[in-house]
């Protein structure tokens, strides 16, 4: 049995002729031989009936502080809706299908309501029903507890059941249907020159994805990387190819990956602050730089960015939670420190934004600082701090600068053509 797994976004099933274009896309895969196992998210964006976003907020009308637990409970509602229309249509049109919740699709997560992680895939019902030849139509987005308890799995979590159900059934290819035509070289609102990318390594797409890009949840290629189960970022409303998402040892149809570009993608983050502690003292002999993590990690403030030098501390945070952090700095982490707060000086820098280059080509190659420093030094864009890994080099600027600075590497790296 040759099984695919094909997502569909939102957009993709928000209205009555969308859901007929993605139930086209899945009689062609079963018409190709594949046995389809279709997940689908919750139908439209905030505002529409049934979307993510409208069922919070009207919780938050009864409930501005919901339990996590009973919000789970009501978000899951948004796929099951999604998944027996799209089950119904494909009904209507003559082909057998069911519906089938991430409960009866053996998704078995954790217990953290909001943003659990799965932990098992039990495919049996999946599988029983391919086998009687229905095409499975599962609500995504969602799992359960091993005590039965309904979890949803965050932001981008049908992605996450798409890439874990392709995980457990051995599938040929996992497609994510979304309303662009795949990876892009750039975001093509900030820059109008990206194009789509024919092929990207795991890697380079997580990073994309952790770096700002949102055609797909980074958790949901690390999935695929595990088992090795390609990716196809396709579009719903085109016949594009779409992106292909692998590795070098295995592709579709013989497609090999081959790294000619050094970078393959530019990537943002708009909202971000950066925090510079200076002091006379050494903070790690003082215990500064201790108590300066300790206090933001036990107020789940995330960091980024971190540089820690003798007689400074530099990082970055979500610019939605700086005056929070700020006021955490100047209150616990400098009183336990045991420094004289006059010794100490502590600066917020709003309106900031995180510009990366990414592709796993750059590994070992050198120059690729120096040429993103000269890209960004021509087109008059200030760095106020770096960062790298093996497969992206990141540089915080100005939030004013940013389209500016994305623009500037992207061309710089040859990324149009």
């Amino acid at each position: 049995m040759r099984i695919i797994v094909q997502k569909f976004g939102g957009t993709s099933v928000s209205t009555p002729s969308l859901r007929k274009q993605a139930a086209e896309r899945i009689l062609e895969a079963k018409r190709q031989g594949y046995s389809p196992v279709v997940v689908v998210s919750a139908m439209g964006r905030a505002g529409d009936p049934y979307a993510t976003d409208t069922l919070i907020q009207l919780l938050k009308t009864v409930d501005n502080e919901p339990d996590p637990r009973d919000q789970d409970l009501l978000l899951s509602c948004g796929e099951i809706i999604s998944s027996v229309l799209v089950s119904g249509l494909l009904k209507s049109m003559g082909h057998p299908a069911v519906a089938l919740t991430g409960a009866q699709a053996g998704i078995i997560t954790d217990d953290r309501f909001g943003d659990t992680r799965i932990i098992e895939v039990k495919p049996d019902l999946i599988l029983q029903n391919l086998r009687d030849g229905k095409i499975v139509v599962v609500a995504g987005f969602q799992g359960v507890t091993q005590n039965g308890e309904v979890t949803t799995l965050g932001r981008g979590g049908s992605d996450t059941t798409a890439a874990a159900l392709g995980a457990a059934l051995n599938a040929e290819v996992v497609e994510i249907y979304t309303d662009v035509d795949g990876v892009m070289t750039a975001d093509p609102r900030m820059v109008p020159e990206a194009r789509p990318l024919k092929i990207m390594t795991y890697r380079e797409v997580a990073e994309m994805a952790h770096l700002g890009a949102r055609v797909i949840h980074p958790r949901a290629v690390e999935i695929a990387m595990e088992k090795g189960v390609p990716l196809r970022i396709k579009c719903t409303f085109s016949d594009a190819p779409g992106t292909l998402i692998t590795d070098s040892g295995r592709g579709i149809e013989g497609t090999a990956i081959r790294s000619d570009k050094v970078v393959t993608g530019v990537a943002h983050i708009a909202n971000v602050a950066q925090i510079k502690i200076t002091t006379r003292e050494d903070v790690n002999k003082s215990g500064l730089v201790r108590t300066v993590f300790r206090a933001l990690a036990d107020a789940s403030i995330s960091v980024d960015i971190i540089n820690v030098f003798p007689q400074m501390i530099a990082f970055t945070v979500s610019g939605e939670v700086l005056e929070k952090a700020l006021d955490i700095l100047k209150s616990g982490a400098i009183d336990s420190s045991g420094l004289d707060p006059s010794s100490i000086d502590i600066e917020g820098v709003p309106g900031c934004a995180k510009v990366s280059v990414v592709g796993a080509g750059m590994r070992g190659v050198p120059g690729v600082m120096a040429t993103v420093v000269e890209a960004l030094y021509a087109s008059g864009v200030p760095i106020l701090q770096t960062s790298d890994s093996h497969t992206s080099i990141s540089c915080l600027v100005k939030k004013d600068d940013m389209q500016k600075a994305m623009r500037s590497l992207h061309a710089r790296f040859g990324l149009g053509l």
